[in-house]
């Protein structure tokens, strides 16, 4: 009779394992995140000399045949080759997540035509989907008449959710490019669990990675995220990979933006941005402009110099303050994280003239982007001045700057760039903190009191 396997529970937040349920995660502290979890069967106590032993290659000899594997793989897309450091690497695991509608199964169709060619044969492997209804979207795109001069099997569809079929197929085709969409949707007859469960996507990241590695066949993963907006399945799920790449935006509408939260071949410091049209996701080559061609020039509204990974980006940050109706003022923010509104609020209040007790304070950042860098306090703390006083800025200004709980404005990073891309949008300055180098387009600010009662003028 076979050994039952053992059961143990994971932490969806830290990837913690535990011996039995409980409420709270003992490392991380995060309440009801700990799920059921089937560890993969093999010996406990394994005797020594068991195993083969392992050939090694010299350092001399893998620098040697580094020149190999040096070109990566091209997407067809620059922005996304630039997110990735310059394109897919060979054999590489990659997981693209977002929400659902965001466009991940748009974007990786695009990748997959772009990539197949009579040398670079591609396996998109759906899940979720028949290979008629992938076929379709493909069509849609218009993908299909781009690649009508290429070999005619160099891009195959199949719908499958065994594990076990797709790791042997990628093992005796060896493509270039494997796509898996979804991850959620596989299952290996391993596991006596349920599709989408913690042990299920585990373990089918880890035989596809593995299956991935020996045929060098670069791997890319679809990932749902949960409802809070994170990676469904534990964080150990992005250990397992080699770059994690996260699409975001409003699904609705606006930008999307696409990240590497994790890039073990380049930096995550890049970020690609795009537009969704009736063609699929297309690249967009001035944001800034599309972003600022309906700013209406009224008091709450202020145009924030940000940086979305090396590229500058300008921003419409808009207040609405309102008195209060209630007993408790009420903070809302859509692009802006809520914590660091209250307490710019509570700078504004401590630090000038203007009593923000009783009123309601609400934030909206233009287009859907999303500012997560501390350069956008200045930008934010002046649209709720602006908005409270009903005032608007003497000149055509952009702005950025960290600001301090004294009240006093800090350095930020990349300010020659913040610079030249307000040059180019037509402002007549940069009201920031002091450069490092001399600039007649700069307006040094040292402090916030300092600002609101320089820059400010009544309508």
């Amino acid at each position: 009779m076979a050994k039952k396997k053992q059961q143990q529970f994971v932490c969806t937040e830290c990837g913690e394992q535990h011996s039995k349920w409980s409420g709270k995660c003992d490392s991380c502290g995060a309440w009801s995140t700990l799920v059921e979890f089937f560890e993969s069967s093999m010996p406990k106590n394994p005797k020594s000399g068991q195993g083969s032993e392992l050939k090694f290659k010299s350092v001399q000899e893998l620098a040697s045949s580094k020149s190999k594997n040096k070109d990566r793989i091209k997407t067809g897309i620059s922005d996304v080759d630039e997110v990735l450091g310059g394109g897919i690497v060979a054999a590489s695991v990659n997981l693209i997540s977002g929400e659902p509608g965001i466009g991940k199964s748009t974007l990786i169709m695009q990748i997959a035509s772009a990539v197949a060619s009579p040398n670079s044969q591609v396996l998109y492997v759906s899940g979720e989907e028949s290979a008629e209804q992938v076929a379709s979207r493909a069509s849609r795109l218009n993908l299909l008449d781009k690649s009508s001069t290429k070999d005619s099997d160099s891009l195959g569809i199949v719908s499958s959710t065994s594990t076990d079929d797709i790791a042997a197929t990628i093992l005796k085709l060896k493509p270039t490019l494997a796509i898996i969409d979804s991850i959620q949707t596989m299952a290996c007859s391993e596991v006596n669990s349920a599709t989408g469960s913690i042990s299920q996507v585990t373990n089918s990241t880890h035989i596809l990675t593995q299956a991935a590695k020996s045929a060098g066949t670069a791997l890319f993963i679809v990932g749902h995220v949960t409802k809070e907006g994170s990676l469904a399945g534990p964080k150990m799920l992005e250990h397992l990979v080699d770059v994690v790449l996260n699409l975001e935006g409003d699904r609705y509408g606006g930008f999307k933006i696409l990240r590497a939260i994790k890039n073990r071949y380049g930096s995550t410091s890049e970020a690609g941005i795009f537009n969704m049209t009736d063609k699929g996701l297309e690249q967009v080559q001035n944001p800034s402009e599309s972003l600022l061609a309906e700013r209406q020039v009224t008091d709450g509204s202020i145009v924030f110099a940000a940086m979305e990974g090396t590229r500058p980006l300008l921003v419409e940050v808009q207040a609405l303050v309102n008195r209060t109706n209630f007993g408790y003022p009420k903070r809302a923010s859509s692009g802006f994280d809520l914590n660091r509104l209250n307490l710019l609020v509570a700078v504004l209040t401590r630090r000038t003239k203007l009593n923000l007790n009783d009123f309601d304070i609400y934030i909206n950042v233009v287009g859907g982007i999303k500012l997560t860098e501390p350069a956008a306090d200045l930008a934010v703390a002046m649209a709720i001045a602006s908005a409270a006083k009903g005032l608007s800025l003497t000149q055509d200004l952009a702005v950025a700057g960290e600001l301090g709980l004294s009240g006093e404005i800090r350095r930020i990073p990349n300010l020659p760039k913040r610079e030249a891309e307000a040059k180019k949008l037509g402002f007549t300055g940069l009201l920031a903190p002091k450069p490092d180098s001399k600039s007649n387009f700069i307006q040094e600010a040292k402090s916030l009191r300092e600002v609101l009662n320089t820059w400010f003028t009544a309508k």
